[in-house]
């Protein structure tokens, strides 16, 4: 029997014609996902979906999706999938990460062409029969310093075409090393610099709890006078409201914004302002690039649903199903230590190495590499998957290294994780016991044993008594059970680490007053 494969968003002919050509049967309606409740009724005969924006696949859907296989997001967003209950139902979720940047890129710098010459009120004006031909003055793109926010994939084509333009480029991304930067003719710099020294300003970054609201009245204020500012990635990075203080009061003279807070918008406190451009998400919407990710979805879904291939997973690395039992609990692993690591990493990253040792050396290193950087990268970067994580990096600048061993201590499997940024080295270890679950061996050269738990705990301290009293005392202040409470020093009155698993969250104040605490040096909450 042929799977069967649901296209619930418009598509092209092109995808639908690889589906069959593939041996997949389709069914193709392209306005089904805006039907909620009939997608809900004929879910479950489907072993594929292949949807773009429109289709919201939520937890209750899913439910009764049992024997869905693969979900395909033609394009690279997947906020409209719920991945958490997607993997909780072994169902891979796909998307198309780089099918549509060079699009994006493109309707950046015609947005800031746009804002420069205001060509849409000039537009306007000129149908109305006006012929304001002094009111409409402009500025120049030329010899202007372009700053850019995240110089990622699509950041970078920006860079690229902005210093064709003859423009100078300064970038701020924490995970872009000075050497990428100056390979693609950035300057790197920080986010205040980059604030200070702007005459136009674009973001490029995804939407994490770092970048949320990263246009906010305070950083508006540190702009040059007069900035231009363009936002083509996610509508939250900017605070609206103080985003129209600052048009209104002339600090920001003009901003061009194809992304909304609430989509789609038809009202917004961005719109009616005469320095104001507007457009209605159009960043990926080109044929080429609307053609591209179709097919990338179409061919991705086939050889899965056909050949059990998975490439492009938001949820799963790139694996055969033969290889998955032995994989699995050392992904999960190579995952947590990578997220371990990228929580408590603020600066540049110039090199990741991951060492194998002992048994889990002779297993495919690749696959747990790729867990290892995307858990590393996504604490930062929300989107990437286990497929584009070692691509993301490399855009980073990040040297990744990958060394095998024979084990050489106490442990069958050791996998290590070091860190080198441009401030320290940290490395931590973890293995796979006979119960199959991930646990944290080694932090900084300490020894350690713990579980990796949903929420944790991560202290470092002087190793001084009373300590632990005071600390499980402000965490019994604040109504924060205890579950599990792991503990390692290097010598008597030396350094020590606590690794606490606790239930629920940590509120940031009860946080603030442990690392207020006599001897501690760091503590960070943490979330697997």
């Amino acid at each position: 029997m042929a799977p069967r494969v649901l296209i619930s968003d418009a598509l092209s002919p092109a995808a639908v014609q690889i589906f069959k050509d593939r041996g997949v049967e389709v069914d193709f309606q392209p306005n089904l996902g805006k039907d909620k409740d009939k997608l809900a009724e004929i879910i479950g005969d489907y072993d594929g979906l292949a949807i773009r924006s429109a289709t919201k696949a939520t937890a209750k859907l899913l439910e009764k999706a049992s024997r869905l296989k693969v979900i395909g997001r033609a394009g690279i967003g997947v906020d409209n999938v719920d991945i958490p209950a997607a993997t909780g139902k072994g169902i891979i979720v796909m998307n198309t990460p780089f099918g549509n940047s060079i699009t994006t890129a493109e309707h950046a710098i015609a947005m800031m062409f746009a804002v420069a010459r205001e060509i849409p009120a000039a537009d306007a004006s000129t149908q109305a029969g006006k012929w304001e031909k002094n009111r409409f003055m402009g500025v120049e793109i030329t010899a202007k310093t372009l700053g850019i926010i995240g110089c990622g994939n699509i950041g970078a084509i920006v860079a690229e075409r902005a210093i064709g333009l003859k423009m100078r480029v300064i970038a701020y991304d924490p995970f872009l090393s000075v050497e990428r930067a100056r390979d693609i003719g950035v300057e790197k710099v920080e986010l205040d610099e980059l604030l200070k020294r702007a005459d136009f300003i674009t973001l490029h970054t995804p939407l994490t709890p770092q970048t949320r609201n990263i246009m906010n009245a305070e950083n508006l204020a540190k702009t040059k006078k007069g900035v231009r500012i363009v936002n083509c990635a996610r509508g939250e990075l900017v605070d609206e409201n103080a985003m129209r203080d600052a048009l209104v009061s002339g600090q920001v003279a003009g901003g061009a914004f194809d992304v909304f807070s609430e989509e789609p918008a038809t009202s917004n406190p961005l719109f009616g302002l005469p320095n104001v451009v507007c457009t209605p998400h159009l960043g990926a919407s080109t044929t080429e690039a609307q053609e591209n990710v179709a097919l990338q979805v179409a061919e991705q879904m086939s050889d899965y649903l056909m050949r059990g291939a998975i490439s492009n997973a938001v949820n799963f690395p790139s694996i055969t199903a033969e290889e998955a039992p032995k994989l699995k609990p050392f992904i999960a692993l190579a995952e947590k230590l990578g997220s371990f690591a990228g929580q408590l990493t603020e600066t540049g990253v110039n090199k990741l190495t991951i060492t194998y040792e002992g048994d889990v050396a002779t297993l495919k290193t690749r696959a747990l590499t790729a867990a290892a950087i995307a858990g590393f990268l996504r604490p930062m970067l929300s989107e990437v998957n286990v497929v584009s994580a070692p691509v993301v990096a490399k855009e980073r600048g990040m040297v990744i290294d990958e060394v095998t061993r024979a084990a050489e201590g106490d442990y069958e499997s050791l996998i290590t994780l070091t860190v080198e940024t441009d401030r320290q080295t940290r490395s931590v270890s973890g293995s796979v016991f006979q119960d199959g679950k991930p646990r944290i061996l080694d932090i900084k050269g300490i020894k350690v044993d713990a579980e990796f738990a949903p929420s944790m705990i991560y202290v470092t301290n002087e190793d001084k008594p009373g300590f632990i009293g005071r600390f499980a005392g402000l965490l019994g202040e604040a109504g924060v059970n205890i579950a599990t409470f792991a503990l390692g020093r290097d010598a008597p009155g030396g350094s020590a680490i606590a690794l606490v698993q606790v239930d629920g969250d940590v509120p940031a104040d009860t946080l603030s007053q442990i690392q207020a605490l006599p001897g501690v040096k760091q503590a960070k909450s943490l979330k697997f």
